[in-house]
């Protein structure tokens, strides 16, 4: 388990990348492409910078997996750390882009594969949602504001709320939804970044279904407090996502869940139906 110095720590951490954002933010920027066409941003970079240099300060033996690293390591090396923080320094570039406050920044331990604990701070409202399967989860409203325990919502709520990626739109999830419908009614709603684990976690909404391409540190701190909230975040087959086994750093397919009894296996399994027409 983290320790509350830590904790307070990375926290306090995140706040002060969260603040690096909003310099960039408030002003003029320019936007980037990296090789896969993804946006990036000066706030990107100097939250990374900000968050390496903090977690190096803090826990100097704790390698740091960042999204914005200069240079990813070799899973060769990285298959070796048993520990390791996943960071995704802004997560929702496009949304920071579009401007319309719905990007986080993410921080998770991750330990034998596991994330354990996770921090996401949004920072145009300045709310802090932190968390593992071994310490609850909890909702933060700003600097000095006291922690209140969350909980996911069980049993679901009707109609059932379901998430769905703002900026990434793909038809499996989609055919996912339509699944879900012909069972009962949904209300669906876009969002971006990992904002959508948080909503979960409090009781807000009930399912994420993602079956599109994303990387282990847009979920890893998601996961994390989702998972300390009550809630789950497995693949098809019903297993968690793990961290830092595989030599790719893409995420499979994902069904993020707040009531453990939802049948959303039965819906995966319509909505491959459906597709296979």
């Amino acid at each position: 388990m983290i320790d509350a110095s830590l904790r307070e720590s990375v926290i306090a951490l995140a706040c002060d990348a969260a603040s690096a954002i909003l310099e960039v933010y408030g002003a003029d920027f320019d936007v980037e492409r990296k090789t896969d066409a993804s946006p990036l941003t000066e706030a990107d970079l100097a939250s990374h910078r900000c968050i390496a240099a903090g977690l190096g300060r803090l826990t100097p033996d704790i390698p740091v997996l960042s999204e914005e690293a200069e240079h990813k390591v070799a899973h060769e090396v990285r298959r070796e750390w048993r520990r390791l923080w996943i960071v995704d320094p802004l997560d929702g570039t496009r949304e920071f882009v579009k401007r319309n406050g719905e990007f986080s920044v993410n921080i998770a331990l991750v330990e034998d594969g596991v994330a354990t604990w996770g921090v996401i701070q949004a920072p145009v409202t300045g709310i802090v949602w932190h968390g593992g399967a071994s310490h609850g989860a909890f909702r933060r409203d700003g600097a000095g504001a006291d922690d209140r325990a969350v909980r996911v919502r069980a049993p679901a709520s009707q109609p059932m709320q379901v998430a769905a990626s703002r900026s990434h739109k793909d038809g499996r999830s989609e055919a996912f939804i339509d699944a879900m419908r012909a069972h009962g009614d949904v209300e669906q709603l876009n969002l971006g970044s990992s904002l959508k684990f948080c909503r979960i976690a409090e009781g807000g909404l009930d399912l994420y279904p993602r079956f599109g391409p994303t990387c282990e540190w847009d979920t890893a701190a998601g996961q994390a407090i989702l998972e300390g909230a009550g809630g789950q975040v497995v693949d098809p087959r019903g297993r968690p996502l793990r961290y830092n086994v595989r030599e790719t750093l893409l995420n499979g397919d994902f069904i993020a869940i707040g009531d453990p009894e939802l049948r959303w296996q039965e819906w995966t399994s319509a909505a491959q139906a459906a597709l296979s027409k």
